[in-house]
């Protein structure tokens, strides 16, 4: 029980003293809080998922082509890896394209917009 306690203490410190040490010096307001969280989940966390479910599939595929040559169901549990790595890749790949078109499309976004100009000089 202690040592799994120190094994999340572990993890958790992991990540959570880098995301402190960079909030002293990069957050200001709410604000930036907020971008400093979307940036943090979009810069750190969505590249890590998406390298997990590239080493579920390539582990699958060793268990399907290296380990089960010869062992039927080795060769399916190995399928079966490869199959969900390949299904966390296109729902994480769906979510991601959906947040971005309708943050695209709703300007979600911290850039300030200027007005159009009507190309008419008053004062000239």
């Amino acid at each position: 029980m202690k040592k799994a306690l120190t094994r999340i203490t572990g993890v958790l410190a992991a990540f959570v003293l880098p995301a402190i040490t960079m909030a002293q010096t990069s957050v200001g307001n709410i604000s930036q809080v907020g971008q400093f969280i979307i940036d943090t989940i979009n810069n750190v966390l969505v590249p890590v998922i998406f390298a997990v479910a590239f080493i579920i599939f390539l582990w699958g595929a060793f268990w399907t082509f290296v380990v089960g040559a010869n062992d039927e169901e080795v060769k399916t549990k190995g399928k079966n890896l490869m199959l969900w790595g390949l299904i966390g890749f296109f729902v994480m790949l769906s979510i991601w394209g959906l947040v971005n078109v309708l943050t695209g499309t709703l300007s979600f976004s911290n850039t300030n917009v200027t007005p159009p100009s009507s190309g008419i000089n008053v004062g000239s």
